[in-house]
Order: C-alpha cells, then sequence, then structure tokens
C-alpha cells in the first residue's frame, strides 16, 4: 500500500491512497475548509467534498492518471523506474514532483524526503546532449534528481531558465521551459509550429515566448511554460486540460474516439472570466485557418487560481498540419462538420453561437482578418514548410470569402500526393504516431 501526499499551490490538498490493487483521492480537512465544499480548484471533474461519490472513483483516478506522458514516452519513463507503465501511483511517486500545474505529488514517507528542490546550471552543448538522449530518457528525466511528467507523446525535455542560463531542475524545482528537438520523420514539424504560435501571439491568444534555438548541434523549438508565473519565478500555475475536466482518458480526446466536443467544453468555459468564451472561438477559428487538425481536448486547458475562479490557459501546440501524410480530419468537430476541407466561415460562426457568443460573426470575422494580415506581412521560418503561409493564406482567404476551407470540391489544399483518397484505409490515432504529435496516421 502507498500513499501519496498531494500539494496545490505549496500546500497539503489531499492524499492518494493506494488499495485493492487501485487508488484514490481523499481531501485533507484543512484543504476542504480552506478552499470549501464543492470547490473545483483541482478540477471541474473532482469537486471537493469530505464524502466524495464512490461512483466517481474512476474520473478521480483518471484525473492523476492523465497528468503522465502517453505511449513510448510513458513506456520507457516506466522502464526507466522499473515499473509497469499502468502503474499510476507508481509513476506519479517517481514523477510528480513536476507535472503540469500547480500540483506535486510524492511519497512522504521516502527515506529522500523531505527534498530541497534546486538546479544545475548547464552549458547550451550540455542541453544538447540531454536532447540527443530523448528518447532513452523522456522530459530529460536523467537521473533519479530529475522528477518531471508532462502529458504528450511528442519527445521533448523541459528545462529551467535561471536568469539568462539553462538548468536542469532537480528534486521537484518547477520547470519553466519546454524544448522540442527537429523530428527526424517530419522536419518541418517545430518550425511549423513556430509559426502557429507567432500567429496566435498576434491574436493574443498567447504571451508566452517560442523561439527556435540550437544547442551545440540540436535544432529545437523552446516554449515557455504558461503555467508557471513570470511575475514570481518557482511559482506553479493550475491548470487541466479538457479530458481531466471532463472525465475523458486517453484516446477519448479525440471526437472519434467518444470525447463530447466543443460544446461540452464551452459548457464548462462558460463558467470560467466573461472572456474565455470568445477566446475559445478564436483558438478554434485559428486553428481552422491554419490547419491544426490536432486541436483535441488535451490541447485545450483552464487555469484554476487559488481564489477559485478560473480562465482559458493560452493557445498552445497550434500546429499547421495540411502538408503533413494525415487525414485531413479535425480532432473535434465544428458544427458537426469532421473534414476540415468543408468547413465554412458559417460553420464556425454557427458553433459559437450554440455556445452563446452573442457576436460569434464578428469574432470569427476579426480573427480571420487579423491572420489573413499578419500572414502577410510575416514570413515563416525558412525551416517550415515550403507551402506554409500559402496554404494559411489561402484558407483564410477562402473563410473570408465564405467558402469551404479546402476550396468548391472541399479537397484539402494541400493533400500529400503520398494518399490514395480511393483507397479504403485505416485510420488509427496511435501512440507512437511519427514525431508524436498526434494525428490520424494512415496505415
Amino acid at each position: 500500500m502507498t500513499d501519496l501526499e498531494v500539494e496545490l499551490y505549496g500546500l497539503g490538498l489531499g492524499t492518494l491512497s493506494e488499495a485493492g490493487g487501485t487508488f484514490d483521492f481523499r481531501v485533507h480537512p484543512e484543504a476542504l475548509t480552506r478552499y470549501g465544499t464543492g470547490s473545483r480548484v483541482l478540477s471541474q471533474a473532482v469537486p471537493l467534498s469530505s464524502r466524495p461519490r464512490r461512483a466517481d472513483a474512476r474520473i478521480r483516478r483518471n484525473f492523476f492518471d492523465e497528468l503522465l506522458p502517453e505511449g513510448r514516452a510513458r513506456t520507457r519513463l516506466a522502464g526507466n523506474a522499473r515499473l509497469a507503465p499502468d502503474y499510476t501511483i507508481g509513476m506519479l511517486a517517481r514523477y510528480g514532483r513536476d507535472v503540469a500545474g500547480a500540483l506535486a505529488i510524492y511519497d512522504p514517507t521516502s527515506p529522500e524526503e523531505p527534498r530541497t528542490p534546486g538546479l544545475r546550471h548547464l552549458a547550451t552543448d550540455q542541453v544538447g546532449e540531454i536532447l540527443r538522449e530523448v528518447a532513452r530518457a523522456p522530459l530529460g528525466n536523467t537521473t533519479a534528481h530529475r522528477m518531471s511528467s508532462l502529458a504528450g507523446v511528442q519527445d521533448k525535455i523541459v528545462l529551467a531558465k535561471d536568469g539568462a542560463t539553462w538548468a536542469e531542475p532537480l528534486d521537484g524545482f518547477p520547470s519553466t521551459h519546454i524544448v522540442k528537438p527537429v523530428v527526424p520523420t517530419h522536419p518541418s514539424l517545430i518550425f511549423d509550429e513556430e509559426y502557429g504560435a507567432r500567429i496566435a501571439r498576434h491574436l493574443g491568444l498567447l504571451a508566452y515566448e517560442t523561439s527556435i534555438e540550437t544547442f551545440g548541434d540540436i535544432t529545437a523549438l523552446v516554449i515557455e511554460r504558461y503555467d508557471r508565473s513570470p511575475d514570481a519565478p518557482g511559482q506553479r500555475l493550475h491548470q487541466e486540460d479538457f479530458n481531466q475536466a471532463l472525465g475523458m482518458t486517453g484516446d477519448g480526446k479525440y471526437q472519434d474516439e467518444g470525447h463530447p466536443g466543443l460544446a461540452a467544453i464551452a459548457k464548462v468555459v462558460r463558467s470560467a472570466d466573461r472572456e474565455s468564451l470568445p477566446r475559445l472561438l478564436r483558438m478554434v477559428t485559428l486553428s481552422i485557418a491554419v490547419g491544426n487538425l490536432d486541436m483535441h481536448a488535451k490541447n485545450i486547458s483552464l487555469l484554476r487560481l487559488p481564489d477559485g475562479t478560473a480562465r482559458l490557459a493560452p493557445a498552445y501546440d497550434v500546429v499547421p498540419q495540411l502538408h503533413q501524410p494525415v487525414e485531413p480530419v479535425v480532432a473535434l468537430y465544428v458544427n458537426g462538420v469532421r473534414e476540415h476541407a468543408a468547413i465554412r466561415l458559417d460553420d464556425l460562426v454557427a458553433e459559437g453561437r450554440t455556445w452563446g457568443v452573442a457576436d460569434a460573426e464578428l469574432v470569427v470575422r476579426d480573427t480571420l482578418e487579423r491572420i489573413a494580415a499578419f500572414v502577410d506581412g510575416e514570413k515563416q521560418h525558412p525551416g517550415a514548410h515550403h507551402s506554409l503561409q500559402d496554404d494559411v493564406r489561402r484558407v483564410t482567404g477562402r473563410l473570408l470569402d465564405g467558402e469551404r476551407a479546402g476550396g468548391g470540391d472541399g479537397s484539402s489544399p494541400a493533400a500529400p500526393a503520398a494518399i490514395d483518397p480511393t483507397a479504403a484505409p485505416v485510420f488509427v490515432r496511435p501512440p507512437e504516431a511519427p514525431g508524436g504529435w498526434g494525428g490520424p496516421q494512415r496505415r
């Protein structure tokens, strides 16, 4: 039996208790006094209660399981720790000190406790060496003092920035940046994402920094974490994604695999601050305009603040994909439309109106017009796909003209020649997808 302590914003929140081959979460009485019964400061799906419903135990377990990586990253981390990949308690005991949001999870009975979080400063070539070992040591967890977890399957490491110097976060020190190396099978991927992030920043959908940097001979995309406070080094901001918030697991992040979709997400977002719902519509509009097919439920999150308020998290993982060899369908349908090429401006407006965005057409048109202006004046990185800028310009123009995103015939504007549209393929969303960025792959 194992009991893990769960801290939120540096204070004890509750315990993960293992028994009978499973586990459950119980809130501390003092935390219940602090936040109040029914508080969703932890999660929409896990309101705090002194007597949680037994029938909801699976949802409570799912929230914590979704803090861990997916696919081969999870398998490798489990193997390195000599654990089964599905042994959530064991995985959190090993890697739960530095996770998404403001949680810290650890075994208080461990002989290494209490730990003193710290940093090991790195030269740029040392960062390159960690990136070189990312397949063997996902997230940069190269030693027992590296204790980071982050959802997703793409190869990446997490680091901390100490002034102008890079450092390894040790013993639970909060990482501040995500670093993604070039994916050999998708060499333009990180450069495409960098352009998507620039467009999102232009729209005011994110404020954190992103840049292409070189570490030794390794080129990588560096992303400042939005769940770390820019004003207080070492301070975490809590967040949950919309698999966690709606009790979905794994590939349930895709509507094809059972996620209830954008309307269910919007219903939760409606309870956040008043700016969040139109921001969600701008994020969806952006994803259609740039061809971000993989805007699934784990790529949309809420920030949950200590005072109990919530707001939509900044946009992230805005990755244009129309030039990739994938079936061009969206992860979450827009007005019931699954095929990206068939989506029109009217679908985006209708989707927003069903959420209760009264000025939905104004929001959608303004977003598209600002994207068009940005693309006309801001060049893509030289490493990005050669057609990226033209693709975004073309799709955005079609949407503004009231046409299908893919043109009058509904075809994708950049369908790769390697895909035979007359074939009868099997589409899967495997955890081992090349590059790890998700998206249905043809096999």
